[in-house]
């Protein structure tokens, strides 16, 4: 591999607090080699390869911490090739995938086929988790040392909740004793049974059963409880109202150590866009009120939440086109994360530092991993995209296998050019 050098470029790195027009060069083994405002082009090899980014942003490659990739069992709706076309588009070079497959990854040799498989057929950064339990049914803990022993990056069981309290104690204190990272879905499931939409005037008008947003706070506020006794190393995959951040705000002013992710469906979107039925917006957790979008963006603001993620959830034309109480839950997002994520930096809502801090070295550091920044020795894993371009979302026009967006024909600002895993172009616009 040429050594690379990128000159004229904006870099933003919040892992070094660094916003400043610079280079930054890329040795022939596709790491950092020399990043900044003083880097000079005399600074490479002779014969390094130059590539003048005339202005535009660069910043470290993308880590998504929740999207879905269909194998084993769901191929039909994505599979390790397709997710990797979709997120090398989006400028995200490290997936954090989830376990609930077919069959479920809750032990050794369905960890050790998911990561060859991977490996042969994927292009990004893959990080699969295990379940908590086996088949995610919240009844017997998974093996959490075996498996993270066998390179699983945290234990989730996707959009089921532990809802056995005595279990959930156990899991932390077992969690706390190995070190290993507990990703929770809150949603209580006596409140929550059969609703597929916010609990509301829109519910109400539709005929729908709704979810208040306590079946989601209960939950948080257990969990916090259980880790004044357990502290675990603890993190909420999304939250969507207003209530749940008042939670987490006063745990973490308490001293609480834990972190918390948003889904950006829930920072773009409220219950309102579900319009007449639209079911490509049927989401978990639901869609809920503007006061609840608007104040989880204040919440990140606030350093109450620290992770933006797709929630990316491929689902198939016919298991969408249902009613809306039949219909499948989930849209994809991994290719449309970070453009629709820029849309809070052209409406003022968050600084462009703070959205990219979010879905870089947050997350990495969340789950222990040497991405999301761009410090000298690090991989060359590089987003780059022109900050003001303007373009429309066509699902068709999606990589992604299945083409379920909830935000087709949306107008988004902000196009990813190219995107570099490993030093190694990987996707060019």
């Amino acid at each position: 591999m040429k050594e690379k050098i990128f000159i004229n470029a904006r870099i933003i790195d919040p892992s070094q607090n660094m916003d400043e027009e610079g280079s930054l060069i890329l040795n022939d083994k596709g790491k950092v080699s020399a990043i900044g405002k003083n880097v000079k082009k005399t600074d490479a090899n002779k014969n390094a390869e130059m590539i003048d980014l005339k202005g535009n942003l660069l910043i470290p490659g993308l880590v998504d911490m929740k999207a879905f990739v269909g194998e084993p069992g769901y191929e039909y709706k994505e599979n390790f090739r397709t997710l990797s076309q979709a997120a090398l588009a989006g400028g995200v070079t490290s997936i954090v995938t989830m376990p609930n497959t077919k069959p479920t990854i809750d032990n050794v040799s369905m960890v050790d086929f998911i990561i060859r498989r991977g490996r042969d057929k994927a292009n990004v950064n893959l990080f699969p988790c295990a379940s908590i339990t086996k088949q995610c049914e919240g009844k017997l803990m998974t093996e959490f040392g075996l498996l993270s022993g066998r390179g699983i990056i945290g234990f989730s069981d996707v959009n089921k909740t532990i809802q056995n309290t005595e279990l959930m104690s156990r899991i932390m204190d077992y969690a706390s004793d190995i070190g290993v990272l507990i990703m929770q879905h809150a949603e209580d499931y006596e409140l929550s049974k059969n609703a597929c939409i916010n609990d509301g005037e829109i519910a109400t008008r539709l005929g729908l059963q709704g979810v208040s947003s306590l079946a989601e706070k209960i939950i948080i506020e257990r969990d916090l409880s259980l880790l004044s006794e357990y502290p675990c190393r603890y993190h909420i995959n999304q939250i969507s109202s207003k209530q749940s951040l008042d939670v987490i705000r006063k745990n973490k002013n308490n001293g609480k150590k834990f972190s918390v992710g948003v889904s950006i469906n829930n920072l773009s979107l409220n219950e309102n866009d579900i319009g007449e039925f639209k079911t490509f917006l049927k989401l978990s957790p639901p869609l809920r009120l503007e006061e609840d979008r608007s104040s989880l963006v204040q919440g990140i603001k606030d350093g109450l939440i620290d992770v933006i993620v797709s929630d990316h959830l491929p689902e198939d034309e016919e298991s969408k086109r249902l009613p809306f109480s039949q219909a499948a839950t989930g849209a994809i997002g991994v290719e449309t994360l970070l453009p629709l994520s820029l849309e809070m930096y052209h409406n003022e809502s968050l600084p462009l530092n703070k959205i990219i801090e979010t879905l870089t070295i947050n997350p990495a550091k969340i789950l222990k991993i040497k991405k999301g920044t761009l410090a000298k020795g690090s991989d060359g894993d590089i987003c780059i995209f022109d900050l003001e371009a303007p373009w429309k979302i066509d699902a068709d026009k999606l990589k992604s296998k299945s083409k379920n967006t909830a935000i087709e024909g949306r107008n988004l600002q902000g196009k990813i050019l190219m995107t570099y895993l490993n030093g190694e172009l990987v996707y060019s616009n």
